[in-house]
Parts: structure tokens; sequence; C-alpha cells
């Protein structure tokens, strides 16, 4: 970092003058890029969280089949012991055995009505689950195409603006790399109190060339001096004298 202790308030000022339009510059840009870059991190994650819906409705969908598929083979299964059961009806010995084996067929004709109803409930379940993931996946295809959309969008800018934004980064580091350490650190504190990103401002109409609050004329008188750094006793930003925020310019 260059020896700024030396270097005259003018100077500093100057310098903290060159960041601010600098600066400056590079906020227009953000503001051509506007809303994009966040509309397109939401589409992102929208469609990350769309896609995790869409594989959970299908675990759901295959775990409802793997049920129905074992309420079927539980079906053939009471079927088979309700065949077994009354052929060996046909050779009962009394009656106590009769009831026995009829007692059995009813059980397994009541099994394969429970499962036979555990499969309509559970097909009518799928069905929903079916709707659900159709519906999924078009909110997918939809967010897709928007996000598609906005990614060019944002791509043209960036490739508009690339070479600008190089240039006006590379400035940023040289004069931040030449600036008081302390004044600067003021100055990103204030900047990032205003959403306008402005920390320096001038002295205009006699007034704060940020919130415009009216300036005394002895404190105006002061500013002109270049002597100490001045800050608005409204705001806190920093103040500059007119002529001297004119002279500084941005290559």
């Amino acid at each position: 970092m260059a020896a700024v202790k030396d270097f005259s308030v003018e100077e500093k000022l100057s310098s903290l003058i060159l960041i601010q339009k600098i600066d400056s510059k590079l906020d227009e840009i953000q503001i051509l890029k506007g809303e994009l870059p966040i509309e397109v991190k939401d589409l992102e994650d929208e469609i990350e969280g769309l896609h995790a819906r869409q594989t959970r409705i299908e675990e759901e969908i295959n775990g409802i089949q793997d049920f129905i598929a074992q309420r079927q083979e539980g079906i053939k299964d009471a079927k088979a012991l309700i065949a077994k059961y009354e052929k060996q009806s046909d050779n009962v010995k009394n009656n106590r055995e009769f009831e026995a084996i009829n007692k059995e067929i009813e059980m397994q004709q009541l099994e394969e009505k429970l499962c036979e109803k555990h499969i309509k409930d559970a097909t009518e379940e799928m069905a929903d689950k079916v709707r659900q993931l159709d519906l999924a996946k078009k909110a997918v295809g939809s967010k897709e195409s928007n996000l598609s959309a906005k990614k060019g969008e944002l791509e043209k800018i960036i490739q508009e603006t690339e070479k600008e934004e190089t240039h006006y980064n590379k400035a940023s580091t040289t004069a931040r790399s030449q600036a008081d350490e302390r004044l600067l650190a003021g100055y990103d504190r204030i900047r990032k109190n205003y959403r306008n990103g402005l920390a320096v401002v001038p002295v205009e109409r006699d007034s704060c060339g940020g919130c415009f609050h009216a300036i005394p004329p002895q404190k105006q008188s002061e500013i002109k001096l270049r002597k100490k750094i001045m800050v608005c006793e409204n705001c806190g930003r920093i103040l500059a004298d007119a002529d001297l925020a004119d002279a500084v310019v941005v290559k």
C-alpha cells in the first residue's frame, strides 16, 4: 500500500472522490443487471426443490406399487389356501373338523377381501400421487423455461458490460491501494448504509448532495479550504466542494 501519511487532506479527499465515482460506475452496471441475478438464483433454488419433491413422489409411488404387489400376492395365497381347505372338506370325518375347516376358509376369504380393500385404497392414493407428479413435472418445465430466458437476458447484459466492468474493477483496486486506510474503512461503512451507495458527495446549492440537508455558510467555507475531512451532520456522508468533485475524472 502507498505511503499515504504524507498526503494532504485534499489529496486524500480526491482519492475518496475517485473511488466513489468508480463505485458509482460499477453500481450503474449492477442496476443494468437489475434483479436478474437474484431471480436466476431463486429460480434455480425453486427448480432444485421441485426436483426433490418429484423424486420424493416417485419414491412414494414405488412404495405404493410394492404394497399393491404384496397384497396381490396375499390374495393369491388366500385363494390357494381356500382351494386347499375346500378340498380337505371333502374328506372330513366329523362336524368338528368340518367347522374348523370352514372357519379357516372364512378367515382366508376375509383376508382376500381385506387385501382387495387395501389395493383399492392404495390405487386411489397412487392416482393422487401420479397427479402430483404430473403437476411437479409441469412446474419444473415452466420454471426451467423461465430460467433459460432469465439466464439469456443476464448473459447478454454481462457480455455487453463485461469489458467495462473489468476496467472499473481494476481502476477500483488501483485507487483503493492509494487511499488512506482509515478513511477508506469509513467510506465503506458509510456506503453500506445507503441504497444509492453514495458516501462522498459534493455540496450543491448550499446543501448536502446526499440528503439535501442545508450546510451552514461557515462549514461551506471550511469545506472549500480542504484542510480537514468534513461530514454532513444529518446523514454522515463525507462532504466535498463541487469544484474538487468536478475536477476528479474517472478514465
